[in-house]
């Protein structure tokens, strides 16, 4: 399948499980069976979904065919290269290929004068004035080609300025840009570009990242600490004829696959291979050659074989052109296609499913406590009123105050909920005391002071040590605040189920493992980009400090946002279930006690109520089987079962 394909198939799919989430939504709108944490959780569902982005990287050293393979891969249908691709460096500033509905086709460019600003590309996003806009008239390829050629223009400055900007300079241009006999050097016009361009896979949630080489990509921390970790796949592309340089092992180590323990999602791309239909050769001697180079590859990148992908990017965009199909075969283009799709998609597709089912399986769940309390409710009242069938006065004053009993006994419990209502909120504020935005910002600030004030080098890198010590340490203390939540809600869930019968399933769990991972993965790359003898010889104190807080300290913040915005719905959620079933118990027992007063006050109403609550009954009934073909539809839709609850079958049986 081809990987539009396929990604139209995952589109419908997403589709597919955003229908089956808005029936649910509607349907417990309209059945009263629904409350605003709810419905902010299927909102949220439904944005998710919506807001779905596919990021691919390509990432290489110049020459390596990288914009070639974009080209051939994505735009072969317009039948000419968009993306610039030509000999030496064309892409020279990390572009962003996206479409966002709304937006008009163009080409946003980001001045590379903004580093010295000390703001982020993250919040420069937000101010469409900083960004230099060019048009793009989809009609018109030379418009296309022209407007996407910007991403590879270039300045001559000054070393210092170049320096100052963020770029290694090396006059062997070994590990920087080497000076011109005026003492000039070339860097990057943009620091970032954003195109906007409505392409079939771009209007499905596909995000192309185009990186520059090696000098290009080091000289913007941020993307090799926040824009390829967050890719969801990265394409390594080397060339056939060279193989493995020192350069493309540098890339490989320092970016692509630094610090990684499992290599999912990153796939090394060989290539170029046409360069070995010199006519010299048999095919089976080409074979044998490409084979050799990809065992090579392997063996250096430490990767297994069947992860690197020969190909010739360049004679598969002339045979989608030129509809070759036989110089497409020979270029091998199919078989990466065919692994991303097999691959990528899939694995996207089960995160989404296992997060959707997660959520819709819950609030499934939860639905189903509800309607099953209500049933369990109205067929006490039945039996309560089913007793008093010819019974006298006394018996249903007997009644009455058995009811009122109950009431009294569960308002006495709702004493103890209460109390337990307000160590939850007291140990959540405990919480957000640990790792809510102030007490970042309060420990940014003392990190940038203690920085400010380091008088060596020894000092320097102690303050910014301190900062990842520091912020593991929060993260561990409102770990154990939220295991201390979850303990004291498990016993008052198992207290009201015990004593006043309550459908009630145990809170869930909440773990901040995967922000601690995410500092971990942080301070690696810090160690890797910032914490290094080199960067402490070259850089002054107070461009280190700048460089720390714009990349480094930006991203610690991104995390705790996160961080914030999952413990802040957790804490909503988790108390969600026993809020609505004290809510509801209360609105039975006054039922109960409002129905036993109606047969006391005049016992002719006792079969019209017993009818009332036959009807209610059907009701009932009917709701727990309309709410199991909703979760038929959502189990369609996701592809994995949603299983009942035992009660809920003993109940409707």
């Amino acid at each position: 399948m081809a990987l539009i394909d396929s990604f139209s198939a995952y589109t419908h799919w997403r589709n597919e499980v955003g229908n089956a989430t808005q029936q649910l939504r509607a349907w417990l709108a309209n059945n009263d069976i629904d409350d605003a944490q709810t419905d902010l959780r299927l909102k949220c569902v439904l944005d998710r979904l919506r807001e779905d982005k596919l990021v691919v990287a390509f990432v290489a050293e110049f020459s390596r065919g990288k914009s070639e393979l974009i080209n051939a891969i994505f735009f072969s249908h317009y039948g000419n290269r968009i993306l610039p691709s030509s000999a030496g460096r064309t892409t020279m500033c990390p572009t962003e290929l996206q479409w966002e509905p709304g937006q008009t086709p163009a080409v946003h460019l980001l001045p590379i004068e903004t580093r010295n600003r000390g703001e982020s590309i993250a919040d420069l996003r937000r101010v469409p004035d900083e960004w230099v806009l060019e048009p793009i008239n989809l009609n018109d390829a030379e418009s296309l080609q022209r407007a996407f050629s910007r991403v590879s223009e270039t300045r001559r400055v000054p070393r210092e300025e170049a320096e100052a900007l963020g770029f290694p300079v090396d006059e062997r241009g070994i590990e920087g840009a080497c000076p011109d006999a005026d003492g000039l050097v070339e860097i990057a016009r943009w620091r970032h570009a954003v195109v906007q361009f409505p392409h079939p896979l771009l209007e499905q949630g596909l995000v192309i990242i185009d990186t520059p080489g090696l000098n290009a990509i080091g000289s913007e921390p941020e993307l090799t600490l926040s824009l390829l970790p967050s890719a969801h796949a990265v394409l390594f592309i080397l060339a056939a004829d060279t193989g493995v340089t020192q350069s493309d092992l540098l890339v490989w180590q320092k970016h692509v696959n630094a610090g990684r323990t499992q290599r999912h999602g990153r796939v090394v791309v060989l290539n170029k291979i046409d360069g070995l239909w010199d006519g010299l050769r048999t095919d089976a001697q080409i074979d044998e050659e490409i084979d050799r180079q990809v065992r090579s590859v392997a063996d250096i990148l430490d990767v297994p074989s069947e992860q690197i992908f020969p190909v010739s990017a360049q004679k598969a965009l002339l045979a989608k052109v030129s509809q070759d199909q036989t110089l497409l075969a020979r270029s091998r283009v199919a078989e990466l296609e065919n692994a991303l799709s097999i691959d990528l998609l899939p694995t996207r597709q089960q995160i989404i499913r296992d997060s959707t089912l997660e959520e819709l399986g819950d609030i499934i769940l939860r639905a189903r406590e509800l309607l099953e309390s209500r049933l369990i409710g109205l067929r006490e009242q039945l039996k309560e009123l089913g007793e008093l069938r010819g019974k006298n006065h006394s018996v249903i004053e007997y009644m009455m105050r058995k009811v009122r009993t109950e009431k009294d006994e569960f308002d006495r419990g709702l004493q103890k909920y209460h109390a337990v209502r307000t160590v939850f909120t007291n140990l959540s504020n405990k919480v957000f005391s640990h790792i809510g935005m102030d007490a970042v910002r309060t420990e940014t600030r003392r990190t940038r002071h203690a920085m400010s004030d380091a008088s060596f080098s020894r000092d320097l890198r102690s303050a910014m040590e301190d900062f990842f010590e520091t912020l593991r340490t929060k993260l561990r203390a409102s770990a154990q605040d939220i295991k201390e939540i979850t303990a004291m809600l498990e016993a008052m869930y198992k207290r009201f189920t015990i004593e006043h019968g309550l459908q009630l399933t145990p809170p869930s769990g909440f773990s901040t493992l995967r922000y601690e991972r995410d500092i971990v993965r942080l301070e690696r790359a810090f160690n890797e980009e910032i914490n290094t003898l080199t960067s402490m010889v070259t850089h002054t104190k107070g461009s280190l400090t700048q460089r720390f807080f714009e990349t480094v300290a930006l991203e610690a913040r991104r995390t705790f946002e996160v961080a914030n915005r999952d413990v802040e719905q957790w804490l909503r959620v988790v108390m969600a279930p026993l809020e609505t079933q004290v809510r509801e118990y209360q609105l039975q027992l006054k039922r109960r006690l409002e129905s036993v007063k109606r047969v006391h006050e005049a016992t002719g109403t006792l079969e019209e109520r017993i009818r009332e609550l036959l009807q209610a009954e059907s009701a009932q009934l009917k709701q727990l089987n309309e709410l199991d073909g909703l979760r038929h539809v959502a189990e369609r839709a996701l592809g994995q079962h949603i299983p009942p609850t035992a009660r809920s079958r003993d109940l409707a049986a």
